[in-house]
């Protein structure tokens, strides 16, 4: 068994964005920029945005975070929106969710300019995926790829893999993107009988339901390749929805967690950006 460590992937990838920006500098042209919007005081979208505010400066991107009182009309983030769509300096937005309640947050996402889109959210890039066309894919499913790549999973004709969870975040789009590289693609859920042997007959397993360590040995075809997703904190310590320990008896690979898909989540947000800052300056 070996274990794909997503934070190592992520340092390589993120050491070739350096190189390119630190090209893009030498030239004296404008820097790729990222501004995030961030809506109230929530201690974990706090520390979220932190994460991406050193994500980065470690490679050299710009970065501008607009912080919003948490009472904060509709209108007046929506007019943060519209701004930041119309500023040329800017490539990437992102809207860090959850917002507060009284927020309507689906409206706040279609706001942003789908070439901005650099969460992959908007229901045109949603489309793009839909339909195998060229859009921003989410973070989360795009870093997942990226780990299966890396042990060369890339073409995946003849493999059968199960998706266990359907949010539109992390389930439906990594489903459709295994379904583009020819998987046979099956998804569960919470409604679905016999979930756990459908799981075992998967060659890859991607794990995505927010249960903490609810995936063990009995859910692993021999041989499978594992991918959790999942982020939950049990006593203080941050597990997967694999039991890690388990699982490893009976897969050839499997992600951890932490240092699992959680680097490679920010890792793919700057390889968005990077893409929108080409884009648009191909575009100029």
């Amino acid at each position: 068994m070996e274990i794909i460590y997503g934070n190592t992937l992520a340092d390589r990838i993120k050491a070739d964005m350096k190189q390119k920006i630190d090209d893009i500098r030498a030239e004296g042209a404008r820097l790729p920029l990222l501004s995030v919007v961030l809506v109230g005081n929530d201690p974990a979208s706090i520390s979220y945005v932190r994460g991406k505010e050193k994500a980065c400066s470690s490679i050299g991107m710009l970065q501008r975070t607009i912080r919003l009182d948490e009472n904060v009309s509709q209108k007046e983030l929506n007019d943060v929106i519209m701004s930041l769509n119309l500023d040329s300096e800017v490539d990437g937005i992102l809207v860090q969710m959850p917002l507060p309640s009284h927020l309507d947050e689906t409206a706040a996402l279609e706001l942003i300019d789908p070439q901005k889109d650099v969460d992959g959210l908007h229901p045109m890039n949603a489309g793009c995926l839909l339909t195998n066309r060229p859009g921003f894919i989410p973070c989360t499913p795009q870093g997942v790829m990226a780990m299966l790549d890396s042990i060369g999973c890339k073409d995946l004709s003849g493999k059968r893999a199960v998706v266990c969870g359907r949010s539109n975040l992390v389930g439906k789009p990594v489903a459709l993107l295994l379904q583009n590289r020819n998987a046979t693609v099956t998804i569960v859920h919470s409604k679905t009988p016999d979930i756990e042997k459908i799981a075992s007959q998967a060659d890859i397993l991607i794990v995505a339901m927010g249960v903490a360590q609810m995936v063990n040995e009995n859910w692993v075809k021999e041989g499978a390749v594992v991918i959790d997703v999942g982020i939950n904190r049990v006593n203080g310590k941050l597990v997967g929805d694999c039991d890690f320990e388990s699982v490893a008896k009976k897969a050839s690979y499997v992600s951890p967690v932490p240092k699992g898909v959680g680097p490679m989540t920010v890792c793919m947000l700057l390889s968005n950006t990077l893409d929108a800052y080409h884009m648009h300056v191909q575009g100029e």
